[in-house]
């Protein structure tokens, strides 16, 4: 009898690293960057190693970069919703119509700082939005950088300068902000701008700093138009969301890991990491001999008025929805002041 509980006993043991093993939590952690970009390796590659470090190993991501499990960055949300991806990092902006009152970051002269506008947009969120995020739970929303204009080979300082110029728009507010100003936008994704740039196609480009190196937009451009002011001309609120149903499935001890690593200053850490590609980016054109400059104060209030229009016309599309548009605009102007304070 010795001998067989011995035996037994040598059994359980040996199944032990097994019952762990299955215990784990593996997170298949989906974007549409490849492994060498910024928020891949600032970003998402430390926010996973820190919750595998405080659940103890017990969870781990599996990280998918450059749409390596298929379709399209559009198809994002979708992938996340329905389970193919735990968790997706993309920007809202890739599926028009599916946040329509988080957009409002979006808007011409809305966002000051990375992090307040982070901190703000959670809050906006949190308060008003959460029907968008049906079948997720949001991680950390947040806005890129300022987007800056980016001229091959025509320093524009004043509207009449930017004048029928073609300019890579980088959202639908961002083609109503460029119409806006006089300029003729052209959507297009990232990739595609550069060739667009070196073949001659676009003049310009409406994206911030961080892009800058990846797309080598600082060889193919001489001149970087940076709005003056405490208010970026418009930016991209970007998302980090989980599957609603992975995050009820999680035991209560890796459910406060991840609310751990979630929420406003989550957000503001994010966009601190964009900020400092940003610093990256706009040190490789000034490294490059290219000319950085400021649009003067007094020609961005004309700027300012001349986008005042796409401001109106989203209130009032977004009341035609059944909410009070001028109130979610009051409401997010609210927030990034205080922040910004």
């Amino acid at each position: 009898m010795k001998n067989r509980a011995y035996v037994l006993g040598l059994a359980c043991a040996s199944l032990m690293p097994f019952a762990a093993q299955a215990q784990e939590v593996v997170l298949k952690v989906a974007h549409f960057l490849p492994p060498v970009s910024p928020a891949h390796t600032k970003f998402i590659t430390p926010w996973c190693d820190k919750i595998a470090a405080e659940s103890q190993g017990k969870m781990k991501c599996q990280i998918y970069p450059a749409m390596q499990l298929g379709g399209t960055p559009p198809q994002l949300l979708n992938q996340v919703r329905d389970g193919v991806a735990d968790i997706v990092w993309t920007l809202p902006g890739y599926t028009p119509g599916r946040f329509p009152t988080s957009e409002v970051f979006e808007l011409p002269f809305v966002t000051t700082t990375h992090e307040a506008s982070s901190r703000a947009m959670w809050d906006f969120v949190q308060k008003h939005s959460m029907n968008e995020f049906a079948g997720m739970k949001p991680i950390a929303t947040w806005v890129n950088g300022p987007n800056v204009l980016h001229f091959r080979t025509k320093e524009v300082k004043t509207l009449d300068d930017l004048k029928g110029m073609k300019v890579r728009a980088p959202s639908r507010l961002g083609t109503k902000l460029l119409a806006s100003l006089g300029a003729t936008p052209v959507g297009m994704p990232v990739p595609q701008m550069a060739e667009s740039l070196s073949k001659g196609v676009i003049e310009g480009a409406l994206i911030p700093w961080e892009v800058v190196p990846a797309t080598k937009t600082h060889e193919l451009t001489k001149f970087h138009a940076e709005a003056s002011g405490e208010y970026a001309m418009t930016t991209a609120t970007m998302i980090f969301v989980m599957n609603q149903k992975k995050y009820d499935s999680l035991s209560p001890e890796l459910k406060k890991v991840i609310d751990d690593n979630s929420g406003r200053e989550t957000s503001a850490w994010v966009s601190a990491q964009f900020k400092g590609a940003d610093a990256g980016g706009r040190e490789a054109a000034v490294s490059r001999g290219n000319t950085v400059y400021q649009i003067a104060p007094a020609e961005i209030t004309k700027w300012r008025e001349a986008s005042k229009p796409v401001a109106e016309e989203w209130v009032k599309e977004i009341s035609a929805k059944g909410v009070n548009g001028q109130q979610l605009l009051d409401d997010a102007n609210a927030l990034v002041t205080q922040y910004s304070k």
